[in-house]
C-alpha cells in the first residue's frame, strides 16, 4: 500500500505558518512530514529567511505525535557524520522511535561559497556522503565505533543514547545515474528522488535496487510538487515559487482537478513509488491539503 508525506519548505514564512502546516498533516494522517536542510531559500531569494534544519527536525518531533519525522535530506559536506549521528538519535527519542534519517550530498553552491565550505567536485561529495552514511549507520548501531576512511576518521567513538529504533532507516537522495543512484542502493536503507517524470523514476529506480543488497527490503519514494490549481496557471504558480529551477520542477507538479492528479500518482505507483511525498512551499494552501487527503489518498488505500 503507498503511503503519503508532507515535505514542508521552511522557507519565507514564519514558524507559526510551519507548526500549522505540521499541524494540520498530522490532523489529516499523513504517515510522514519532513524537513529540508538549507541556510538560504532554495534556489532563491538568497536574501530570504530559511529556517536551519536540524532545529526544525527536533521540533517537528516534539510537536507531532504519530507521523514518521523525516529529512531530505541532510547535506552531508554541512556537518560532520558524528554530529548528524547524535543529532539522529536525540530526535528519535523526542519522537518515540519516528525518525527517519535523510542524507545526500548537496547542492546549494551559494551556501557552501557564502559560509566558506568548499563545494567540491560531484565525484568528490558523492564520496563524501557513502562514507557519512556509513560513519552515522556505525555510531547510530555499534556500542563502538571505527572507521579510517579518506574523509572522516572515528576512535572508539561512541553515540550514546542509542536510537529507540534498533536501526533507524536511513534515506539517500540522489538523482545521477552514473554514480549517485548506485551508491544509494549499496549504502542506503531508503532512496527519494524530487520532481522526475514516472518514466525517470522507474528507469532510476531500477538502478537503484539493481546494486541494493537486498531489494526486497528496499524503500522508495518520490517527492511531488503540489500546486493545486487549474492548468493554466501553473506556469504563474511554480513561477512564483521556484524561479529559476520551475523548468526542472515541472515534471513532477500535481496540478489539476482531483481525476488528474489521482491518476498521475497512479503512475508513480505502477513505477514502483511506495512513499508519495508532497512539497510544499509558502504560501501553504491548508484546504488544498484537505482535499488531498479526503479524495486523493483514499484512492490508494
Amino acid at each position: 500500500m503507498v503511503q503519503f508525506g508532507v515535505h514542508v519548505g521552511p522557507q519565507m514564512c514564519t514558524m507559526a505558518e510551519l507548526k500549522a502546516v505540521w499541524a494540520t498533516a498530522e490532523r489529516l494522517q499523513f504517515d510522514w512530514i519532513s524537513v529540508w536542510d538549507h541556510f538560504y531559500p532554495a534556489p532563491s531569494p538568497l536574501d530570504g529567511d530559511c529556517f536551519e534544519g536540524i532545529a526544525c527536525h527536533a521540533a517537528l518531533a516534539v510537536l507531532t505525535t504519530r507521523p514518521r519525522v523525516g529529512s531530505l535530506v541532510y547535506s552531508t559536506g554541512y556537518r560532520h557524520p558524528a554530529v548528524l549521528a547524535n543529532a539522529a538519535a536525540t530526535i528519535d527519542h523526542l519522537s518515540n522511535g519516528r525518525l527517519e534519517l535523510g542524507l545526500g550530498a548537496g547542492w546549494h553552491k551559494w551556501e557552501y561559497d557564502a559560509y566558506g565550505i568548499p563545494f567540491e567536485a560531484p565525484k568528490v561529495r558523492l564520496r563524501r556522503m557513502a562514507e557519512s552514511i556509513e560513519c552515522v549507520r556505525l555510531l547510530l548501531t555499534e556500542d563502538v565505533a571505527n572507521y579510517d576512511g579518506e574523509f572522516f576518521t572515528l576512535t572508539d567513538a561512541r553515540c550514546n543514547p542509542k536510537p529507540v529504533q534498533a536501526k533507524p532507516r536511513i534515506w539517500v537522495g540522489a538523482s545521477g545515474e552514473q554514480i549517485g543512484l548506485k551508491l544509494a542502493g549499496r549504502h542506503g536503507d531508503a532512496w527519494n528522488v524530487p520532481f522526475v517524470s514516472p518514466e525517470d523514476f522507474a528507469r532510476k529506480r531500477s538502478i537503484v535496487l539493481d546494486h541494493a543488497p537486498d531489494p526486497s527490503s528496499f524503500t522508495t519514494g518520490i517527492n511531488l510538487l503540489y500546486v493545486p490549481c487549474e492548468p493554466d496557471r501553473i506556469d504563474a504558480e511554480l513561477e512564483s515559487r521556484f524561479g529559476p529551477m520551475t523548468e526542472m520542477m515541472r515534471p513532477g507538479a500535481l496540478v489539476g482537478e482531483v481525476a488528474a492528479i489521482t491518476e498521475r500518482i497512479g503512475a508513480y505507483v505502477d513505477a514502483g513509488a511506495e512513499w508519495i511525498i508532497l512539497a510544499l512551499r509558502a504560501p501553504f494552501d491548508l484546504d488544498a491539503l484537505e482535499q488531498f487527503s479526503t479524495e486523493v489518498a483514499p484512492q490508494f488505500a
